[in-house]
């Protein structure tokens, strides 16, 4: 963990789960960490958790699915004088069902969270870790990247941006110093996928727990990957070799088995 250490990391969904994790994991190497999420209170619980001499922990309170949230975020962070060298774009919104049955603004703030303030935060923070020559983008993308999953579209396709994103910055940098990583996780025991889930839960299929890998190792991946400055990881070995070969099965083939056949026959 030498490339981390003094670092200045900022997290996005910093209040539970992976986001919560990679806190616990920077701490011992970290100069400052800056949360960011919308609960306040879990963010001083975790401040509290972490505290350490010599560490700087950072609570901000953002709904990034408000650009004026997002804004002010980039404001209180300028006015702070903390130079960001690790910016890990973890926040993100699920949702899993139907399309025509979605809920359009859950649909909207998904792809504000996942997209645009994603994209806004890495655009703002870039110029500072070009200039500086030394730094790290980690993005948080999904599995669900590298196929188009049926009743997962929009969060499917939200992920797809991730990863194109993050694979042509990361071209765009390279000799700058600064990389890019974008770490694809597969189900994870956090509370992204009962936030993700639609209040009737007809729609919910469980993953098998031989594809769930701990938040713990999800996390140590992530930054194993940005220290070895490498593009892409994929937590756990069963689901990075399963999906591995699956991208490599052309989409015709794909088709056949992501066609669903409509209730009542449709």
């Amino acid at each position: 963990m030498n490339f981390f250490h003094g670092c200045t990391a900022l997290i996005t969904g910093a209040s539970s789960g992976i986001g919560e994790e990679f806190a616990r994991q920077l701490a011992p190497h970290a100069r400052a960490i800056i949360l960011v999420a919308r609960r306040m209170d879990r963010l001083e619980a975790l401040k509290r958790e972490l505290d350490r001499p010599g560490l700087t922990v950072h609570c901000h309170a953002a709904d990034l699915a408000d650009e004026v949230q997002i804004e002010a975020l980039l404001a209180a962070l300028a006015a702070s004088g903390e130079r960001v060298s690790l910016l890990i774009n973890n926040a993100g919104l699920g949702d899993h069902g139907l399309f025509e049955e979605s809920d359009w603004l859950r649909v909207r703030a998904m792809l504000d969270v996942n997209i645009t303030a994603l994209t806004r935060l890495s655009h703002a923070l870039l110029p500072d870790l070009v200039r500086a020559g030394r730094g790290a983008i980690l993005n948080v993308s999904s599995i669900a990247c590298l196929l188009p999953l049926p009743k997962m579209a929009v969060y499917a396709a939200t992920k797809a941006y991730v990863t194109s994103f993050s694979e042509a910055l990361r071209a765009e940098l390279r000799g700058t110093g600064v990389s890019v990583t974008v770490l694809c996780p597969g189900p994870v025991n956090t509370e992204f996928s009962l936030t993700a889930a639609r209040p009737t839960g007809r729609d919910r299929m469980p993953a098998p727990e031989i594809f769930k890998v701990p938040v713990e190792e999800v996390v140590s991946t992530g930054l194993a990957a940005v220290e070895r400055d490498r593009a892409r990881a994929i937590p756990g070995w069963l689901v990075c070799v399963v999906m591995t070969i699956t991208s490599l099965v052309p989409i015709f083939l794909l088709r056949l088995f992501l066609t669903q056949r409509r209730r009542g026959g449709g």
